[in-house]
């Protein structure tokens, strides 16, 4: 089916010519029968380990045993199988091949394997071939929000804001840089030694960044920021205690109002996440244009036109960037431009555009709090090499910018909104900002969680005759007098 199926001579030669020195079969992969022994049921907790799959603990020596024969049915597979017309198949028509052929070599090697052990050969094997090999569990697998992998021999992930060391290895750095090489493929891009850096998403829109040798010294590293499966609501911020209820109905107000939105916050303290649900209370009627680096935002919105940069090709031409994707979209007739991150020159032209009708325009960036997310706005459009008189620049981000929501990750790894911030103007040079909302910190328990609450100022909001004028001002007012205010 594969094009080459693969002859009883390329497959059972191992087999075919015992000889003790055949170099085709290893030691641990000759025919045995009863001088392998069994995984001791009752093994001592330390000398269980957790395998790829978190689920059967299997002896170190069984373990090898196991990954030598994964190696040596997999290099059989390779010269019975033409990996060209592999591609052409549906996912589950290679699933059932494989599984036959796999189960065709380990008859014919004579490898002694429980039913457990050979699913779990076929399951890596196909893994190999059409997922991301031995990452394929923690991409299945909920409660991970990122995956480290420092070189063949280390993978990190973060569970719950804490970063674990987990059991998982690659066989080798050519096996890591084979799965590098085909995630950034199906994006149409390209990482090697010439373009050792590259910013990729999986299927379902996970973050992926690779730099690979020679900059990353001990082996590529590859870094994915999963995207939960499920659809997040203001309803999970509460429940996970980042946002209160009535913080949650302030929010929806500001997004569907049209307020132009800054959501800062530092790497991984919730952005992007935040950037989507805002999102969701966008009008359905409206037009919403997106500028990504890697496309990662999930709109709900029917009319969505989605846009992602381009790096340069090999000559060093051919480079889209996301300036050029924002001044496009003034073209494209938008009612809401989104920026997945600011990080440079674009930030001049998003401010031009929230300046010229298209109100509830939204993006992320990084910084510590809303004071100095102001200040790197100032730096980006000085990046780009205008010499504009710094009151100018400040006039123009006041007269752009309505609300600045401040995301931060805590040292516990809990995520919190801790600021809402209102832009409300100008006071000579410098730019007057008003606290909606804080997040305090007031202790720890005795786990170390922090324990803190969200406190409201009482001050009424700037944009509350816009929330009249689009008819949500008694959602409003019902959520701050929730408060007192």
């Amino acid at each position: 089916m594969f094009g080459r199926r693969g002859t009883q001579e390329n497959i059972a030669a191992p087999v075919a010519a015992p000889q003790p020195a055949a170099p085709a079969v290893s030691d641990a992969t000759k025919p045995v029968v009863s001088q392998v022994p069994a995984p001791e049921p009752e093994a001592a907790p330390e000398a269980n380990k957790p395998v790829d799959n978190f689920e059967n603990p299997v002896t170190d020596a069984a373990s090898a045993r196991l990954a030598e024969i994964k190696v040596t049915v997999f290099n059989d597979l390779l010269d019975a199988v033409d990996l060209a017309e592999i591609s052409k198949l549906e996912a589950d028509e290679v699933r059932e091949e494989i599984t036959d052929m796999t189960s065709e070599i380990i008859s014919m090697r004579r490898l002694v394997l429980t039913v457990q052990e050979q699913q779990q050969v076929v399951k890596d094997i196909c893994n190999d071939i059409l997922g991301l090999g031995p990452l394929e569990p923690l991409i299945e697998r909920e409660g991970i929000a990122d995956i480290m992998v420092n070189g063949a021999g280390q993978v990190f992930i973060e569970v719950g804001g804490k970063i674990e060391l987990t059991d998982i290895k690659f066989r080798d750095n050519a096996q890591l840089m084979n799965i590098c090489q085909r995630i950034v493929t199906a994006v149409g891009r390209r990482v090697d030694e010439a373009s050792p850096i590259c910013d990729a998403r999986l299927a379902d829109g996970s973050r992926v960044n690779v730099i690979a040798p020679p900059l990353a010294i001990d082996g590529a590293a590859l870094t994915i920021r999963k995207f939960s499966k499920e659809k997040l609501t203001f309803d999970n911020l509460i429940k996970f205690q980042s946002i209160t209820p009535e913080l949650g109905k302030v929010l929806e107000v500001i997004s569907a109002i049209r307020c132009n939105i800054l959501i800062s916050g530092g790497t991984g303290s919730g952005k992007t996440t935040l950037l989507n649900l805002m999102t969701g209370h966008i009008n359905p009627g409206e037009r919403i244009i997106t500028c990504e680096d890697s496309a990662e935002l999930q709109l709900q919105q029917p009319h969505v036109v989605r846009l992602e940069t381009r790096p340069p090709n090999l000559e060093g031409a051919g480079e889209v960037s996301m300036r050029d994707l924002v001044k496009n979209c003034l073209r494209m007739r938008p009612e809401r431009i989104i920026v997945g991150e600011v990080r440079g020159p674009e930030a001049f032209d998003l401010l031009q555009a929230m300046n010229t009708g298209h109100d509830g325009s939204m993006g992320t960036i990084h910084a510590n709090n809303p004071r100095e997310a102001i200040s790197r706005v100032e730096n980006m459009i000085a990046m780009g090499g205008y010499n504009l008189p710094a009151k100018a620049v400040r006039e123009q981000i006041a007269a752009a910018v309505n609300v600045i929501i401040q995301a931060q990750r805590l040292r516990d790894g809990s995520r919190k909104i801790t600021h809402v911030t209102e832009i409300i103007g100008m006071e000579g040079d410098i730019i007057t900002l008003q606290d909606l909302c804080l997040y305090k910190v007031d202790g720890e328990d005795e786990n170390g969680n922090l324990i803190g609450a969200h406190h409201f100022t009482g001050i009424r909001p700037h944009f509350w005759e816009k929330a009249r004028y689009y008819g949500l001002e008694q959602k409003l007012a019902t959520a701050l007098n929730m408060f007192g205010s």
